[in-house]
């Protein structure tokens, strides 16, 4: 089968992607804060281009950025899209491809005038990376009136303002947000489908460019836990009297990894992480028993009571600790974001793009969570597509090949049309 895309559509997305790279480049990779000056200037290169191509572009209520079809039809729509923002010193693909590769469909339908079954929109969300606020998929969230007053008081990692304060420096309607008014229909959504790059090294291994998600993981987490126990000093406490806030977490961590190994030896979908572990620089010491150590807890599964059990299970491990070694753990604020259920139809429909277009794929769920899990979770049918990229995602490192993210984005097209 002939590709829809050539060379120029190729070429459009290489200056698209390079154009980005620049206004957000960082000493080490890329840095698009969410809700920032230079997500908002992303959002501008993108809408430049799209208004350049004869598209209509808008800011949704919560300052999403919205391109579609001129005098498109009122009618429910296929969405596509995926999030502008990214993690600090981060890679230039997480994210920006999806709305790329949606654009690129939408220029495509208008350049050919192709009469879809259902009008097309794509959409470029803001704030979907937790590493500024603390909290994942902020732009979809408030576009479904599910960020709360205690959400819009989050504060911004680096200039350590709330978020509402952020949100309506660009523009969104922060009132309506805070009443958790859902600021879209969601009758006029018809779907969401999202590209996006593989963030792990399975298909790199399987040397598949592209594959079709089969689900997507939840998260449940604890962004700012301690363990507090007693500071003293090292040669003049023996082990029975001490209460050593370091080894009472090593403890912890050693048990949940036993318990996880024997879930997955069982074929129970689950990782755990601890991605933060400090103890304060200000007074700690190699002659001082550590009295309290900050840390960061997740877990992340495709079945909601595996993540609820593998948490009581993490209760309870605590509770031990702490008669044993005379310690308290202080877990903080639960973060949950639900596992996303994939469209069982719109993942056929991908499958047979990749058969007709004969395009090498695998069948893989994504361990990252995804705004797709967001839409999913609020009765929008959702699928995902993800293209293959070398040496995994959330780092500068990020390497997805444009003759593979092309291959994607026709898999995508096909899908989408008749």
């Amino acid at each position: 089968m002939q590709a829809a895309f050539g060379r120029a559509d190729r070429e459009l997305a290489a200056e698209l992607f390079e154009s980005v790279r620049k206004i957000s480049a960082a000493p080490v990779g890329v840095t698009r804060p969410s809700y920032s000056d230079v997500e908002t200037a992303t959002m501008e290169i993108l809408g430049q281009a799209a208004r350049n191509a004869g598209l209509a572009v808008r800011r949704d209520a919560a300052a999403n950025l919205v391109v579609e079809l001129p005098s498109a039809p009122a009618q429910p729509a296929t969405w596509i899209g995926s999030h502008l923002d990214s993690v600090p010193q981060g890679g230039n693909f997480d994210g920006l491809a999806g709305v790329i590769a949606g654009l690129l469909c939408l220029y495509k339908i208008r350049e050919r005038k192709v009469d879809c079954a259902r009008p097309l929109a794509v959409i470029g969300l803001r704030g979907e990376e937790s590493a500024w606020f603390g909290k994942p998929y902020l732009g979809s969230y408030a576009l479904l009136g599910k960020l709360t007053p205690h959400d819009l008081e989050r504060k911004q990692r680096d200039s350590g303002r709330p978020l509402g304060e952020h949100m309506e420096k660009v523009g969104a309607d922060v009132a309506r947000i805070a009443a958790g008014e859902p600021l879209v229909d969601l009758r006029s959504v018809g779907a969401w489908l999202e590209l996006h790059i593989e963030q792990g090294p399975i298909m790199v291994a399987r040397e598949a460019p592209v594959g079709v998600v089969t689900g997507i993981r939840g998260m449940l987490r604890h962004v700012a836990a301690h363990c507090r126990g007693t500071a003293g000093h090292s040669g003049a406490v023996p082990r029975w009297l001490r209460h050593d806030a370091v080894f009472a977490l090593a403890e912890l961590l050693m048990r949940l990894d036993e318990n996880w190994q024997a879930l997955n030896s069982r074929g129970v979908d689950l990782v755990v992480t601890s991605g933060v572990v400090g103890t304060d620089p200000r007074e700690h010491s190699v002659s001082r028993i550590p009295g309290d150590v900050q840390f960061s807890l997740e877990m992340r599964s495709q079945s909601l009571e595996t993540l609820e059990a593998f948490y009581q299970l993490v209760l309870v491990e605590c509770a031990g600790i702490e008669r044993s070694r005379g310690v308290r753990f202080e877990l903080g604020e639960r973060v949950l974001s639900e596992p996303g259920l994939i469209d069982r139809e719109w993942a056929a429909r991908l499958e047979q793009a990749c058969a007709a277009l004969q395009v090498p794929h695998i069948d893989i769920p994504s361990g990252a969570g995804h705004d797709a899990a967001v839409f999913a979770n609020h009765g929008i049918p959702a699928a995902m597509l993800f293209v293959r990229n070398d040496h995994g995602s959330h780092n500068p490192d990020e390497n997805m090949d444009l003759d593979d993210f092309m291959m994607g984005v026709e898999v995508l097209y096909k899908a989408v049309t008749p």
